[in-house]
């Protein structure tokens, strides 16, 4: 039992950086192009590969969800713990 909860909170943390990547360079990426016409990171490589300017939002909407993800199984963890 000690392996897979130590196993969810390698994940747990995966979850958190990665949520927390995406919904920057999403809606980062997002604000940057509305307002300063350029795109960085993500959004650059997503315009490179001909994809619409929304897929940005897609991104960070990914990125959020990753993040209530994280944030659900976190308060889920001290309930049961």
């Amino acid at each position: 039992m000690t392996t897979k909860r130590h196993s969810d909170s390698g994940w747990q943390g995966v979850r958190w950086v990665l949520g927390t990547v995406l919904i920057i360079q999403g809606f980062g990426s997002a604000v940057t192009e509305a307002v300063w016409d350029t795109s960085f990171g993500v959004a650059g490589l997503l315009r490179g590969a001909g994809l619409p300017q929304w897929t940005d939002l897609l991104v960070g909407a990914a990125g959020a969800a990753l993040l209530v993800w994280a944030l659900a199984h976190r308060a889920s963890g001290r309930t049961h713990a």
